[in-house]
């Protein structure tokens, strides 16, 4: 197998090779930069938390909607007969936290 290229040819082309490796080598001290690698660290992480965040959001609303479901007719009206028994457990609750505060003080 001869190489039929001029020298002019083979000198082009060691020239347009050389170009490429050093054009390689920026290219990788790019990416291997501490700053690069930093970057991409924090733009990973950043792009985790906003997915779970959306992710948190989608599951919070879901059950924000479903308990509005429970306690608001879909005319927009409170279910009264849902809305008051809670309303007093939560009193209830608010009473025996306070009577047990007093006794703690005194």
């Amino acid at each position: 197998m001869s190489d039929t290229r001029t020298p002019a040819q083979i000198e082009a082309d060691i020239v347009r090779r050389r170009e490429q490796l050093a054009e390689m080598l920026d290219e990788i001290g790019v990416r291997v930069h501490p700053r690069t690698v930093i970057g991409d660290a924090k733009a990973k992480v950043a792009s985790t938390v906003d997915e779970t965040a959306g992710r948190a959001f989608v599951a919070v609303n879901r059950t924000l909607s479903g308990v509005k479901e429970r306690f608001v007719g879909e005319d927009g009206a409170p279910r009264l007969e849902r809305v008051v028994p809670v309303a007093m457990v939560a009193v209830g609750l608010v009473g025996l936290l306070a009577v047990s505060a007093r006794r703690r003080r005194g």
